[in-house]
């Protein structure tokens, strides 16, 4: 073997081991992303939770659930979308909602679920929220949440244990 391809396989070998450091760190993202926002054409509040797929499994197995499979079983995904809508307190002006649960979806390696209520009258109200996805499995989770839709939302972020936070629906 000349000294050039026994350079190049040792290089390739020492960084062997770095290739698949980066894809495990990208597994567990430990952020979820919500986004609250007023749909004129329905008059309804749509809420979308997106949510990497390892994580939601992870969340699961901590749950009990066995080998879930968030991608290629419809009960596992609808296991996760429930423990999602459980985690996230929602109020307008000042009482409680529980939003419609209205589906879920696999886009990339994100699931999302999907969530709406009616609006309030005149589509303008004082939103009070908490998202507190997965930071039952991780402490050191973080969830973002925007109300409003298009190029300018309003972000909060949420950690294991933070209150719930105030915004207004516009």
């Amino acid at each position: 073997m000349s000294l050039l391809r026994r350079l190049l396989l040792l290089i390739a070998l020492a960084l062997a081991p770095l290739a698949g450091a980066g894809s495990a760190v990208a597994h567990q993202q430990k952020i979820a992303i919500s986004t609250v926002s007023l749909n004129p054409r329905t008059g309804m509040v749509e809420i979308a939770h997106q949510v990497p797929v390892h994580d939601a499994e992870h969340a699961l197995t901590a749950q009990g659930i066995r080998s879930p499979d968030i991608i290629g079983s419809a009960q596992s995904r609808e296991a996760f979308a429930a423990y999602v809508t459980r985690r996230f307190l929602f109020e307008v002006d000042g009482a409680a909602v529980t939003p419609a649960y209205v589906g879920s979806e696999i886009i990339g390696g994100s699931l999302w679920v999907y969530q709406e209520a009616p609006a309030p009258a005149g589509g303008k109200a004082l939103l009070r929220f908490n998202s507190q996805i997965l930071t039952d499995v991780w402490a050191w989770q973080e969830n973002r949440v925007n109300i409003g839709g298009g190029t300018a939302p309003e972000t909060f972020i949420f950690r294991s244990g933070e209150p719930a936070r105030e915004a207004l629906l516009k």
